[in-house]
């Protein structure tokens, strides 16, 4: 597996990957409706492509297929982190968090789904809140996690 910064030509396929994972892994904890409004499979690729720019954002690819990809921005906010369906419990999202939080000196803040929570919580971050995020009026639980340093 390679990990590599971002190119703008990465855009199209990890919106795909985010719309995927969100469908398949997040089902489990969260209903089709929530799944719906929070990736609804419409994305502003500029606005990504934008994001993911400004941010430290990473790829991870094995043979020629980005597999996960994940961002933390200047003030550390581990903004993303998904690694494809297919692709879960092989160490790749430890491997692109690992990064992400080595490139970011200070306490790293992130929103955790119900998913991802007990994945953050085994590398030491601390729920703060659980939250109501709203997304186009569909409510889901997340919670603000911080990673101390």
């Amino acid at each position: 597996m390679e990990i590599r910064k971002y190119q703008q030509s990465d855009c199209r396929e990890l919106t795909e990957l985010f719309y995927n994972t969100v469908h398949t892994v997040n089902a489990k904890d969260y209903t089709k409706t929530q799944l719906d409004a929070w990736a609804t499979g419409q994305v502003d690729l500029d606005k990504w492509n934008q994001s993911l720019q400004e941010h430290f954002s990473i790829v991870a690819v094995e043979n020629e297929v980005i597999v996960g990809f994940g961002d933390i921005d200047s003030a550390g906010y581990l903004d993303r982190l998904f690694v494809r369906a297919d692709y879960q419990g092989r160490g790749i999202a430890t491997v692109i968090c690992t990064q992400l939080e080595q490139a970011f000196k200070g306490n790293i803040t992130t929103y955790a789904s119900i998913t991802a929570k007990p994945f953050f919580e085994k590398r030491g971050y601390k729920v703060v809140e659980e939250q109501q995020v709203e997304r186009q009026g569909i409510y889901l639980t997340n919670f603000v996690m911080i990673k101390e340093y």
